[in-house]
């Protein structure tokens, strides 16, 4: 008998329910335990190794899709707006989904062909949304919809191995695409604190910037943990009587974004994408963006605004559509969310 036939037993855990990301066997085979993963999205939690979507009644007005079209989802993540999109698109449409994360990708495109979903119908491509002028030779004359969820993905959020949350053990990575780039402890190595202290800023709009960036200066900080300390002991020490836990939450949350932003240079990217966005737009084409903190809000109002000034867009958002009060209750990740849009000429 070999290794891949041997009954392999599940991670043991201690108490009634399971506390680690690796222990939560149920919510990780989804398939399998679907009466559980209901009942923690009951509880308005986002069950381990999975993202619940955001806006998406609101991201199927606006797109206004047709049998037939030809779109481009951005940032494909779990593929949960794709899932929705695919059937309005039939018989003849196609959906191209791109993302930069090799680890979560082929579980997204194996998630979406067991739907039915083949390649003439889902085209999956690991690359980054700044590179969307590479895909025009394939759309046959350009894309008649763009949707572009910017959020992290509750699946990188949640496992400990990716880096990305204070609330774990695991290595500071923080990284999109782990196989590129340094991760966010070599940059922290590398930058002075002045430089440490802009970056807070410009990132996330960090009131304690100088006090956080003198703390991580020249520390080896090789894990979450390390970096969340640091950050705890530094407001403790500069703010003894005046930072409560709620503020030191804060402070943690726009750190690792700040972090995570540079490492990814994720203004760049965007930047790009929104440059070269109407290149490859048919006319009438129908733009959503879904953005999770203002860095980004303000990159897409400003480029919509630009782009309507100079004839390109028809008609944009005025004023950015947030998620209701139910779908806020029941998934509070939702919270910080702003979708914008915008229609070609």
């Amino acid at each position: 008998m070999n290794d891949e036939s041997q009954h392999r037993r599940r991670v043991r855990y201690k108490g009634t329910h399971p506390r680690h990301f690796q222990e939560k066997y149920k919510e990780l085979d989804p398939q399998h335990h679907a009466l559980e993963l209901a009942k923690v999205m009951d509880r308005g939690h986002t069950p381990a190794g999975m993202h619940r979507s955001i806006c998406v009644r609101e991201i199927l007005e606006i797109l206004d899709l047709k049998p037939g079209e030809v779109g481009l989802d951005a940032t494909l993540g779990f593929g949960g707006h794709a899932e929705a999109i695919l059937p309005r698109l039939q018989p003849g449409g196609r959906l191209f989904g791109i993302d930069v994360d090799p680890l979560e990708l082929p579980r997204t495109e194996a998630r979406l062909r067991a739907l039915g979903f083949g390649p003439e119908q889902l085209v999956v491509r690991r690359m980054n949304f700044a590179g969307l002028l590479n895909l025009l030779p394939e759309t046959g004359g350009g894309l008649d919809f763009v949707l572009a969820d910017l959020g992290l993905s509750s699946m990188q959020i949640d496992n400990p191995a990716r880096g990305f949350t204070f609330k774990a053990e695991g290595p500071l990575d923080l990284r999109l695409n782990p196989q590129r780039g340094q991760p966010a402890s070599a940059l922290c190595q590398k930058l002075s604190a002045t430089e440490l202290a802009d970056l807070l800023i410009a990132n996330s709009d960090e009131p304690h910037a100088e006090a956080i960036s003198k703390a991580l200066h020249g520390q080896a900080l090789a894990t979450t943990t390390q970096l969340a300390n640091a950050v705890r002991q530094a407001l403790k020490d500069a703010f003894p009587k005046e930072v409560c836990q709620q503020e030191i939450r804060k402070c943690l949350q726009r750190t690792f974004q700040a972090l995570r932003i540079a490492v990814n240079d994720e203004f760049g990217v965007l930047d790009q994408f929104l440059a070269l966005l109407p290149r490859c737009l048919k006319p009438g084409a129908r733009v959503a963006i879904l953005t999770f903190h203002s860095g980004e809000d303000r990159r897409v109002k400003k480029a919509f605004q630009s782009g309507q000034r100079e004839g390109i867009y028809a008609r944009i958002a005025e004023e950015p559509i947030r998620p209701g009060p139910e779908e806020r209750r029941s998934n509070p990740r939702s919270a910080s969310a702003k979708l914008r849009w915008a229609v070609k000429r």
